[in-house]
């Protein structure tokens, strides 16, 4: 895992997000499929977006990007769907017939984020945090630790997960 540097931030956002075509029409092929993607890349590029994987279906593009917590999810997608809809539409005319209103993507999107700490973890480590006697065990210090990477300190996932159920089972003494 390799955390990304902003001018006060550390971070590590990773989205995997979906969407279609309007009416899921079979038309991503071609000249059509290779100009979306330079467009896609292209106005990732603007934003500060970091694609880690994209596919291209023949009515669905999948992309998994990484994201700068300046940046909200929805206006990310707007930009690349928008932008790419009217650009698309104004190389390639015959698509006016069949897309009427203007609209090259349907509606929406899907979007999950990604992440090796798991929901229970967090839980867990929230509910520690949370009691009064974990500022006298700093998990906090252990935590900055992974926040630093593998490389940078040492300290890999499964360390992080073996220390902290351990600072769970002090604190149930």
């Amino acid at each position: 895992m390799h955390y990304l540097s902003a001018a006060h931030t550390r971070f590590y956002h990773r989205f995997h997000v979906v969407w279609v075509t309007k009416y899921r029409y079979k038309v991503l092929q071609g000249p059509m499929r290779e100009r979306i993607r330079e467009i896609i890349v292209q106005t990732c590029a603007e934003m500060g977006v970091h694609i880690v994987q994209g596919v291209l279906g023949r009515d669905h593009v999948h992309m998994f990007l990484s994201i700068p917590p300046k940046l909200a999810l929805s206006n990310v997608m707007q930009r690349i769907k928008g932008r790419s809809s009217r650009r698309i539409q104004m190389k390639f005319p015959e698509l006016r017939k069949r897309y009427w209103g203007r609209r090259f993507w349907a509606r929406g999107y899907f979007s999950t984020t990604s992440g090796n700490v798991t929901d229970d973890i967090i839980t867990q480590y929230l509910e520690l945090h949370s009691s009064k006697r974990c500022y006298r065990r700093q998990p906090e210090v252990v935590h900055f630790l992974y926040l630093l990477g593998p490389s940078t300190s040492g300290v890999t996932p499964q360390i992080f997960s073996n220390l902290f159920t351990e600072w769970i089972n002090l604190e149930a003494i």
